[in-house]
């Protein structure tokens, strides 16, 4: 079973529709997928229907329940605050080991998908970070990315954290923002002139996914 983790330079960039889109691709492509977001934030219990979580489900054509959001999502929290804070307000605890172990666990699929929470370097405990899951995963990165004003620094900051800690950058996805300072064609040119070999790919901003780009290049190398 391959693994890919799906990390973005900052919070409400498009990671889930990304990871949704990701899922749908391989799935159409003859592939077992199994899709997490192990830790949400911002969680209403009382109304999952649509949350990140769902997201996830009916990518993978599974129906929400309280069984197959334990499968996604084991680690739900109300507040919408990084995990680490909203886990104290509940009196809880993110061990990293549990975690990483859960991502790992052996499951009836050819590639797993892991969305993570936030931005790379979003605290998850007392004493470590999404990049510290990210190392203990091993597992090659997808970095989704806008195009805001502020999103070349963001970017260029999240690849060079990965990269000085060892971690294997599959490729770059640009999820256009809704303001953006230039066209985000703009953008991935400049990206790519500092970033090259790793791939860089845009997606548009889209109602649906019948319209999004073939993303699964971005993976091939890793396959």
């Amino acid at each position: 079973m391959k693994t890919f983790f799906i990390t973005a330079s900052g919070t409400e960039i498009g990671k889930t529709f990304v990871t949704t889109l990701l899922a749908t691709q391989l799935t159409h492509s003859g592939y077992r997928v199994r899709a997490l977001k192990p830790l949400v934030t911002g969680f209403n219990s009382a109304c999952p229907e649509n949350s990140d979580s769902d997201l996830l489900l009916k990518a993978v054509d599974l129906r929400l329940d309280e069984k197959n959001l334990a499968r996604v999502s084991p680690w739900r929290f109300s507040a919408a605050l990084s995990p680490d804070v909203a886990a104290e307000l509940e009196s809880r605890n993110i061990d990293l080991r549990e975690l990483t172990n859960f991502c790992l666990k052996q499951e009836d699929a050819d590639i797993t998908l892991i969305e993570g929470i936030g931005g790379v370097m979003v605290p998850l405990n007392q004493k470590h970070t999404v990049l510290d899951w990210i190392q203990a995963l091993g597992a090659p990165v997808i970095l989704v990315v806008g195009s805001y004003l502020g999103t070349l620094s963001h970017a260029l900051s999240a690849v060079g954290v990965l990269q000085a800690h060892g971690q294997t950058i599959a490729g770059v996805i640009i999820s256009e923002s809704i303001n953006q300072p230039m066209k985000v064609e703009k953008t991935a040119q400049i990206l790519k002139r500092f970033l090259r070999p790793i791939p860089i790919q845009i997606v548009p901003r889209l109602k649906s996914q019948e319209a999004a780009p073939n993303l699964l290049s971005l993976l091939d190398l890793h396959l």
